[in-house]
C-alpha cells in the first residue's frame, strides 16, 4: 500500500474549492438554459392551423391524442370588453402565451374535440381550440363535469 501525502496553504484549497464550485454552478445553469430552449421550440407554431388534420397535429404536439372529427364546432364573438368574469380565463390563455385582448370583438371558432388519453384515465375529457383566421388564439382542456376541472393545453 502507498500513501502519499501533501501540504497545502489553506489559501490554495479554499481557493481550489470554490473555483470547483462555481465551475459546478455554471454547468448547471448552462444545462437548465438548454432544457428551456429544448422546450420553447418544441411548442407548436399557433400559424397556419387550417383543417381538421392540422388542428390535430396541433393538439398531439402537446401530446393529446383526441377524436378524429370535433364534438363541436361554434363560431363565437369574443367581447370588445372583459368584465372581471373573464379575469382568470385570460389568465390561463396569457399563461400559455395567447392574447385574447387582441382579438377583442372579433369572431372565432371554438373546435371541441374528445381527449383520449387524459391521464388519470377519466372519460369525457375535451379539448377547445379557439382560432381566427386559421390561427390558434387560444386553448384549454377541461372536464364538463360538475366537479371539473380547467387547465392549458400542456399535458398534466
Amino acid at each position: 500500500m502507498l500513501i502519499v501525502t501533501a501540504k497545502m496553504p489553506k489559501r490554495r484549497l479554499t481557493l481550489g474549492v470554490g473555483l470547483a464550485a462555481l465551475l459546478c454552478c455554471c454547468a448547471i445553469a448552462l444545462n437548465f438554459g438548454q432544457v428551456r430552449e429544448v422546450s420553447a421550440s418544441a411548442l407548436p407554431s399557433p400559424k397556419g392551423v387550417r383543417s381538421n388534420e392540422d388542428r390535430i397535429d396541433y393538439l398531439s404536439a402537446y401530446g393529446w391524442q383526441v377524436a378524429e372529427e370535433p364534438i363541436a364546432t361554434q363560431e363565437l364573438l369574443i367581447p370588445e370588453e372583459m368584465d372581471d368574469s373573464y379575469t382568470e380565463y385570460l389568465a390561463l390563455q396569457s399563461s400559455q402565451g395567447f392574447d385574447l385582448h387582441k382579438y377583442a370583438g372579433k369572431r372565432v371558432k371554438r373546435y371541441t374535440y374528445e381527449v383520449l388519453n387524459y391521464p388519470t384515465g377519466e372519460s369525457g375529457v375535451q379539448a377547445n381550440l379557439l382560432i381566427c383566421k386559421n390561427t390558434v388564439v387560444g386553448g384549454e382542456v377541461l372536464s364538463p363535469q360538475l366537479d371539473g376541472f380547467l387547465h392549458g393545453l400542456a399535458m398534466p
